[in-house]
């Protein structure tokens, strides 16, 4: 039996390269954590799909079960699920992301 809202969740997922499941939207985040995220994505200029869980509880709910995380906001790149808020700050810090961008193929703003 499928689930719709994997199957939502897993479009986004292959239709951006950058899909990044926030509280709020990238332009008005809801929540410090989603905003940290955001922020470091318009940081390094990379273009991405913002996912306001916040509009449908199924989907709110259905993405930690997707992902078996249990945190948003949740970030995606090139179909591989990154982490959360913690782990991308950290990533930044380190040159990890950029270094993940180098791989998948993304563009960003050095």
């Amino acid at each position: 039996m499928t689930n719709p809202v994997f199957e939502r969740i897993q479009k986004d997922i292959d239709e951006n390269e950058v899909v990044l499941f926030m509280k709020g939207t990238p332009q008005f985040p809801q929540c410090g954590f989603s905003s940290a995220v955001a922020q470091i994505l318009d940081y390094f200029q990379v273009p991405y799909k913002g996912v306001d869980v916040l509009q449908d509880p199924s989907l709110r709910e259905g993405i930690k079960e997707f992902s078996q995380w249990p945190t948003i906001p949740q970030l995606y790149v090139k179909g591989e699920f990154i982490g959360g808020c913690d782990i991308v700050r950290e990533m930044a810090e380190s040159g990890e992301l950029t270094q993940l961008f180098d791989e998948k193929g993304i563009q960003y703003a050095a």
